[in-house]
């Protein structure tokens, strides 16, 4: 299938996780670390979802799914190894314009997850269109072991001096970028300092070109 790669921002929209198993526990960690307000449906949870719905960290409805339960939802994920509630969540979704991903059941699915790597604000996400699991989760792996170990400051770097040209209606060079973010990532791979880093980065673009 053709799947269009997507970045979505789900802070504090309402997300449907069906079923407590540990697959539910790994959609669950993954929506909490962006911010999504999570609710589960499903009559028992792992010991983790637990200590996350006593915190009050997701909300949980003690029973199996019903039609209705994702009223209001901005996505839902149907994780539970039973067909039939797979395909009912499905329909729902379509019949409320929900997009519903179902846990190794491609045929109910809207979208799927793609293997991602982070660093902080970096993600890396790959996918094989659902063809291999396997075969992302190696490509991601091989990305993971090749970032460089500054990626993370040198995105924020980035971040900051961006906002900065910004303010003064300015835009740096896609060449000028480039060799900013090398230098400031030779920096920092070297032991110099994050100002240093941050300096190096602003030289480079100011050397080159500026609209």
């Amino acid at each position: 299938m053709g799947l269009f790669p997507l970045f979505v921002d789900l802070r504090e929209r309402a997300c449907v996780v069906l079923g407590g198993g540990a697959v539910g526990e790994r959609k669950v960690e993954s929506l909490l670390a962006v911010g999504a307000a999570v609710t589960v449906v499903s009559p028992a949870l792992t010991e983790r979802l637990r200590q996350h719905a006593t915190s009050g960290r997701i909300a949980h409805v003690a029973r199996e799914y019903r039609d209705g339960d994702l009223a209001g939802a901005a996505l839902a994920f149907a994780a539970t190894d039973d067909g039939a509630i797979n395909g009912a969540v499905a329909r729902e979704g379509r019949a409320r314009g929900i997009w519903v991903n179902a846990a190794d059941d491609p045929a109910h699915c809207d979208f799927i997850l793609p293997a991602v790597v982070r660093r902080g604000e970096v993600a890396v996400a790959v996918s094989t269109g659902g063809a291999s699991p396997a075969l992302a989760r190696a490509i991601r792996e091989r990305i993971e072991s090749a970032l460089p170990a500054g990626i993370t400051a040198v995105a924020e770097i980035a971040g900051d001096v961006r906002r900065t040209l910004r303010a003064r209606g300015r835009r740096a060079s896609v060449a000028g970028w480039l060799l900013g973010i090398d230098a400031a990532l030779e920096a920092l791979a070297t032991g110099r300092s994050r100002a240093e880093a941050e300096r190096m980065l602003r030289e480079r673009l100011e050397a080159g070109p500026c609209a």
